[in-house]
């Protein structure tokens, strides 16, 4: 499980973008109390639509 920062510096974008990406559906995340928590299998998928979609 990766916080939203850790996820940003994974993507290499700021957490703003990460953010709208969670809120567009395109990165799955869940928040335990008041965190938000992106499961680290779900950058690979972003990654993936991601490049998909620019092609």
């Amino acid at each position: 499980m990766l916080r939203v920062e850790e996820a940003a510096q994974a993507l290499g974008i700021g957490r703003s973008l990460v953010y709208d990406l969670i809120r567009s559906g395109r990165l799955r995340s869940f928040k335990v109390g008041s965190r938000r928590l992106i499961p680290a299998v779900a950058i690979d998928e972003v990654i993936t639509t991601l490049t998909e979609e620019a092609a």
